[in-house]
Formats: structure tokens, C-alpha cells, sequence
């Protein structure tokens, strides 16, 4: 069974409540994950190391940047290779700003960078989650855990 870590950043705690959505289906789906939210959790990018996936959740501050609390954890990315590695991201966004989720894509661009196999599914969610966002991040779970079994043996 695949290793699988979910880390998010959430101000609001609508990238919060999107990641443990994703965690509860992806349990119910018979994955094993854990959890962490960068900037409380004692997490580091070399901790992305013991796992075969990766869930990343960020909010988009401003015009489009990452978050002030991911900064250090987006610099010390820099430092390992993520070869193989499969990777889904997601986030609260606001349609307000010209470069919506803009932190979301910015992440994208560094895990491949970084080597990741597979860096799927930009779920991105304007504001707080509505019964609609809720089931898109239940079928994102869900088509995460179906990539992970044609991946990851």
C-alpha cells in the first residue's frame, strides 16, 4: 500500500476544510494518510521524502502568491529530489484576483521541477466550499486513489 501524506495551508480554514474532506474519502477508499498542516505540524520538505504521494493544499495570498508560512517549505524544496513521486494539489482560491490560485500553480511548477512523476488535478475552489466543492473534492480524492493504484503497484 502506498505511503500517502496530505499537507495543506489554510488561513481561513477553507483549504482546511477542503483537505479533510479529501482526507475522509481517501480513509473510506482504504488509504492510509496522514496529515499535517505546514506552519503547526512539525513537517519539513524532506519529510516528502518517506512518501510514494503527496497531497498539497495551499491557499493563494494576494495576487496570485504563496502563502507568507509556505515560503521557507517552498525554498527548501529546492533541496530534493521528488523523482517518481505522485502529486495532486488543491486549494481555496478567490476569483477576485487576476491570477486565480496563482500559489496552486506556483507549487505545481516546483514539485515538477523537483522531479515528481505525476503532478495531477488542480482542484482550486473559490472561497469557502459549497455542497458542489465538497463533492469535487470527494471525486478528486477518489481519482487520486485510482492514479496511485495504476502508479504505485
Amino acid at each position: 500500500m502506498p505511503k500517502v501524506i496530505l499537507l495543506y495551508c489554510s488561513m481561513s480554514g477553507n483549504t482546511e476544510e477542503m483537505a479533510e474532506i479529501i482526507e475522509k474519502t481517501m480513509k473510506k477508499q482504504g488509504l492510509e494518510v496522514l496529515a499535517f498542516q505546514i506552519d503547526l505540524d512539525d513537517i519539513a520538505a524532506a519529510d516528502l521524502l518517506d512518501y510514494d504521494a503527496i497531497l498539497f493544499g495551499t491557499y493563494t495570498w494576494g495576487d496570485g502568491d504563496i502563502p507568507y508560512e509556505t515560503e521557507d517549505f517552498y525554498d527548501d524544496m529546492e533541496e530534493i529530489d521528488l523523482t517518481g513521486k505522485v502529486v495532486a494539489l488543491f486549494g481555496s482560491c478567490d476569483s477576485m484576483y487576476p491570477h486565480y490560485g496563482g500559489a496552486i500553480d506556483t507549487f505545481a511548477e516546483r514539485f515538477k521541477e523537483r522531479g515528481a512523476a505525476s503532478v495531477l488535478y488542480h482542484l482550486k475552489v473559490d472561497l469557502t466550499p459549497d455542497e458542489d466543492d465538497m463533492k469535487r473534492c470527494e471525486v478528486f480524492a477518489e481519482e487520486f486513489v485510482k492514479e496511485l493504484s495504476i502508479s504505485i503497484p
